[in-house]
């Protein structure tokens, strides 16, 4: 195969970028770079999946179907039935095609993975309506996370993958000078994938969180099953189902990557963790299973769980940017993101701002006005809240309001104008005090926020700084206008390994990483073992073999 001019030029930027770290994004976010009616059609598209058997996988002969997806937008199910099959045939299939995906150049693996990404950028509205009628995200955080955000994580890992492919050279000779004569040797080097991989999908970004793994595995050589959540299927099966016409397309066996689907009730999770085959695991969910996945043996494995991510305000330039920022961070898809901010960390005496000081009652008044503001805005809220996707989340909310705290606002219902059934909420509000760990060294995943009172910035550095050392942490957000005093916030987060943004105010915040630029997770605490995407995450994919003959 040739390495097509157009698909080199995307891999050539990508490379680029991932040194440079500067902003770039291959695939725009924004809907109208995919069409003017391009929502509208999408709707059409989507709709067209409901009450029927999802027919788009090259995977023949299931051994049954399955249905489980329930929209939390209108509380009906989608009806959308997929093929499910046995594990061993999924296995078999899986090993029998990796046994030629191995032998494929990295530059062909690369043209044809690329290929995958343009074909699924044509189906991004498809996608975010999928991914709004499964995880309850509203639909523009479905379309940039689901659509181009997802594609661009997919595509740093492929060039990441290719650049660490690349790293040696595939011949050599070898010529050692020993006096009258010299001792020639041919080299060669290999990069051997590791085995078949599984990647275990989430309910609530099915596409972001698996296509990292999926891409690493793939470009490194290794065949993919990926086994969705059941409530959270349709936005990845249109995925895998892209990758395998791509494959198809230049005469690679489709099942190279393989879409296992399974029910709440039999669950094939573990079975498939445990198979011997198996040899690379990608997760994403709570800690309970994380840490069961990371102790499998014989597996090399790449998670990311759950984290207690801290806020810490010492002093700001200007409260009322910082309120709008914070505000927003914590109601963005009702806090069901794994870099949503959950305890904000106030000093008892209060905060500089500006050339004023702020009480610290003052403090919590404003973020309370603040996170209200959205909650009282129709036109705003339903946009950031998105819904529900679990409805364990409401029962989280629920059972924090009986327990021993200021309840400062309490949630709400929150109604969609198009969707009268949607599972909705505004965040709960509490009020609590440092000696309230027992509380706020939990995550408590879902529109839950914690403002908590500390005797000084210190305190807040340390209980900040315990809970990611004990508990994981993805995100840290400070404010201060005090250089020593954010040193103080980095060298203590930098020992647990946390990242810091500081002093966010407009259109950024805390939730957001960025491909080719940030690091997503450190791979440092206990909130995942890996990062997206950094070499490790290519490298312990594959090993570097050398062979050597007498020329």
């Amino acid at each position: 195969m040739a390495f097509s001019s157009s698909n080199k030029t995307i891999l050539d930027n990508a490379i680029k970028a991932i040194h440079e770290r500067i902003f770039f994004a291959q695939y725009p976010e924004h809907p109208k770079a995919y069409g003017e009616d391009g929502a509208v059609k999408g709707l059409e598209l989507f709709n067209a999946f409901l009450n029927k058997e999802f027919t788009e996988l090259q995977q023949d002969s299931p051994s049954n179907w399955a249905s489980e997806e329930v929209s939390p937008f209108t509380q009906e199910k989608l009806g959308i039935k997929y093929p499910t099959y046995d594990v061993g045939k999924t296995l078999i299939r899986s090993a029998r095609a990796m046994n030629s995906w191995k032998n494929v150049s990295a530059d062909d693996r690369a043209d044809v993975l690329i290929d995958s990404l343009e074909r699924i950028s044509k189906r991004f509205n498809e996608i975010a309506y999928a991914t709004m009628h499964t995880t309850g995200q509203a639909f523009m955080m479905s379309f940039q996370a689901s659509g181009p955000h997802a594609n661009d994580r997919a595509l740093e890992a492929i060039a990441m993958g290719y650049e660490e492919l690349s790293r040696f050279p595939q011949n050599v000779v070898w010529d050692k000078p020993m006096g009258k004569m010299n001792v020639v040797l041919h080299k060669e080097f290999k990069a051997i994938p590791k085995g078949i991989g599984v990647v275990i999908g989430c309910s609530t970004f099915p596409i972001w969180n698996s296509v990292p793994g999926m891409y690493a595995s793939l470009i490194t050589g290794n065949a993919v099953i990926v086994k969705p959540h059941p409530k959270a299927i349709l936005p990845i099966a249109i995925v895998v189902a892209e990758i395998q016409k791509a494959l198809a397309a230049k005469g690679l066996d489709p099942l190279t990557c393989q879409l296992a689907v399974d029910t709440s009730d039999k669950l094939i999770t573990k079975e498939l963790c445990e198979h011997p085959l198996v040899k690379l695991i990608d997760y994403t969910g709570g800690s309970a299973f994380g840490e069961y996945v990371e102790s499998l043996k014989d597996k090399v494995v790449f998670t990311e769980k759950a984290g207690v991510n801290s806020v810490i305000i010492d002093s700001v330039a200007d409260i009322n940017p910082v309120v709008q920022n914070l505000a927003f961070a914590v109601s963005l898809y009702s806090g069901q993101m794994c870099t949503a901010p959950q305890n904000i960390f106030i000093p008892a005496t209060g905060i500089k701002n500006g050339d004023a000081h702020l009480s610290y009652e003052e403090v919590v008044n404003a973020l309370k006005e603040g996170i209200a503001g959205i909650a009282n805005n129709p036109k705003m809220a339903a946009g950031t809240y998105g819904t529900i996707q679990n409805e364990m989340t409401l029962k989280r909310v629920n059972s924090l309001k009986k327990m021993d705290a200021v309840v400062l606002l309490d949630s709400q219902n929150v109604s969609h104008a198009d969707f009268p059934n949607a599972r909705s909420i505004s965040p709960l509000v509490l009020e609590l005090d440092s000696k309230d760990f027992g509380i706020y060294e939990n995550e408590l995943f879902g529109p839950i926020v914690l403002l908590i009172k500390t005797k000084n910035t210190d305190e807040s550095i340390s209980l900040a700084k315990d809970m990611t050392q004990k508990h994981g942490a993805i995100t840290c957000a400070a404010y201060s206008t005090d250089e020593s005093v954010t040193a103080k916030i980095i060298e203590e987060m930098e020992s647990v390994f946390a990242p810091v943004s500081l002093n966010l105010t407009g259109m950024i915040w805390v939730n957001q990483h960025a491909a080719f630029s940030d690091f997503h997770v450190t791979g440092g605490n206990p909130a995942g073992n890996a990062s997206f995407t950094n070499p490790e995450y290519v490298c312990k994919r594959f090993v570097w073999v050398g062979h050597r003959r007498v020329a």
